[in-house]
This record gives C-alpha cells, structure tokens and sequence, in this order.
C-alpha cells in the first residue's frame, strides 16, 4: 500500500471556512503576509497556511472569504479533486487544511494514520552569515544552512570551515530575478572544497560550473526544480539526497508519491521551509520528524527566524507527541 493509499479515503465533514490573515515584519521596512486556510466542521477546525510570497496575492485571497463552495462531505481524495487549478501554494494550504480536519474528526494523528511514529527532529538554521558567529555563541551546537556568494572572503569561509557548523550551502542558481544568483564556476569550486561534508544546493549547471563540480557531483542536490517525482527523473545529475518543500508539491498525494519513489530509490531527504508563519511551520515540522527526522532539516523553530541572534530557543533534536490532526 502506498502512503497517499493510507489517507485518500479519509472522510472530512466541512460545515464551513474562513481564511486568517497572517503577518510579521521580518526586516526592516519589509512584513511578510500569508493566509492561514481554517475549514471547520463537527466541532473540529482543520488548518494550513498559505505561503505564497507577494503580498497582494495574499491581500486577493483573502478578499475571496466564503465564496468556495466546499460545504458537505467529502473524501481527502475527493476533496483533493477540487484544487485541481490552484497554484501549489495555494493548493497546499488547502489539502493541508483538509488532512488536519480529517484527521481530527477521526481521532487520529497523522503518524497514527500512516503507521508511523515520530522521532527526534534534528535541524539547521538557514540565517545570514554575518549572524552565524553570534548564534554559535548562544547555542555551540548549532548546525547552518547558508547561501554562499562572492561577497564570502577567504576569512569567512576559513572560519565556517573551522567551526564545523555549515551542514549545506545553497548556491540558488534555479531561481531566477531578485532570488537567484547566476552560475559561478569559481564560487562553486572553492565553497565545495572549503566544506567537503556539506551539501550542494541548487548549482547552477554550466559546463564551466560542471566542471568545477566534478570532483563533488556526489552532494550536488536539488531544491526549486522539485514539485513531484517526474522532476527527479528529469535532473541532469542523479541525486543521492534532496531538499523537500511540501507547500512546492501541491498536493498531498504528489508530495506521498514523492516520499515513496525516493525511498524506493535509495535518495535521502532533508526537509525544507518557506519562512512558515503559523501552522504550516508545525507541519513541515511534523512531517519530516515522520520521513526524514535525522537530516539537516531547514525546518528550525520559527523562532530562529529573527534578524538578530536570540538566547532561550529550543535546541534538536526536538521530540513531539503529536495530537490527532496534520499538527503538533
């Protein structure tokens, strides 16, 4: 039986719904808005948030409350069905809603339901490099996820390098505009060899930038480029791990398809976040204490999450006893 098998034919009883706005500045002159999706019925409320990034998509879908006719009964699967249309994003913060939902109408964790238990989360924190020296004072143990560029000295990358903190390097060379930084041979080769144990996100591949990976390809792994199984298959450079985002799948049933195809495949996984304000932190949280919980989960409480170092936040692994529902 596969995973989505385990809870396609969940019933969820939808009496009603409503979107919540969310929203926190997280730089200066700059505030992240996202939508949490609450669909409610037989005295239980499911949730799931919303993580699309442009502020006036958010400001649309929240305008848009109370017109989807979702009322009744459905199946997970069935309800799945519906989204069929929306952008991932959006599909996900309703498939992640509706697995809550049914879920706690049925009494059952998510972990439960898949003949799964939940184990220590171990996890990363993706910050600026200027903040790693401040939040290893705090909390010597801390393990990173960066992004690398060529603002990065030699002195830096010598002292990351001492330190043993920095578990991947993302080179974000999938995005593209303001996100993405264009291919850098040089980069890429020296940050390679200055970390031989870490992770090789999102190069972007060139015959120049191949090249200079050569003697690496063995943790080159991808992020952006992945929204389901058939994305593995079309990569250049078979992977032996991969960075899962859930809210990039869409759908519950292709990002169960995924889990079961890497591990079908012998590829790992490591888990990854989009600056989660609200529930959807708690479930990428969730999820990858049940598939991946001994990786460098990019999934760090979102307390880590602030401009500036703070003392008295939660230190891995993190131990659940998850609650029925898609929640902790």
């Amino acid at each position: 039986m596969s995973t989505y098998d385990a809870v396609k034919d969940l019933t969820l009883r939808i009496e009603g719904y409503d979107l919540e706005p969310l929203e926190r500045e997280v730089a200066p002159g700059f505030t992240l808005r996202r939508t949490v999706v609450v669909l409610r019925g037989e005295g239980e409320e499911g949730r799931g948030e919303e993580v699309d990034y442009d502020p006036d998509t958010q400001a649309r879908f929240q305008a848009r409350r109370g017109e989807l006719p979702f009322a009744g009964e459905h199946t997970l699967d069935s309800f799945s069905v519906l989204q069929a249309g929306q952008t991932e994003y959006r599909r996900w913060a309703f498939e992640s809603a509706a697995l809550d939902l049914a879920l706690r109408q049925a009494g059952r964790s998510l972990g439960d339901q898949l003949g799964r238990p939940s184990q220590p989360l171990r996890f990363v924190v993706s910050t600026r490099v200027a903040n790693v020296e401040g939040w290893l004072a705090l909390y010597p143990g801390l393990r990173f996820k960066l992004d690398p560029d060529r603002d990065w000295s030699d002195g830096i990358i010598e002292r990351l390098a001492a330190a043993g903190c920095v578990e991947t390097v993302d080179f974000k060379g999938i995005y593209r505009a303001e996100f993405g930084l264009p291919p850098d041979p040089e980069l890429y080769a020296r940050i390679a060899t200055a970390f031989p144990g870490a992770w090789l996100e999102d190069p972007g591949l060139t015959p120049a930038s191949t090249a200079a990976l050569a003697a690496h390809r063995d943790r080159i792994t991808w992020d952006a480029a992945i929204h389901e199984w058939s994305d593995v298959e079309a990569l250049p450079i078979r992977p032996r791990c991969l960075n899962s985002k859930p809210s990039r799948f869409g759908s519950v049933r292709r990002l169960f398809d995924f889990y079961d195809a890497c591990d079908r495949e012998g590829i790992a996984l490591y888990g990854g976040g989009q600056f989660e304000l609200g529930e959807g932190r708690d479930q990428i949280q969730l999820l990858a204490s049940l598939f991946h919980a001994d990786a460098p989960n990019d999934v760090a409480p979102a307390g880590f999450n602030v401009r500036a170092p703070e003392a008295g936040l939660p230190v891995g692994p993190l131990s659940f006893s998850p609650p029925a529902g898609f929640r902790l």
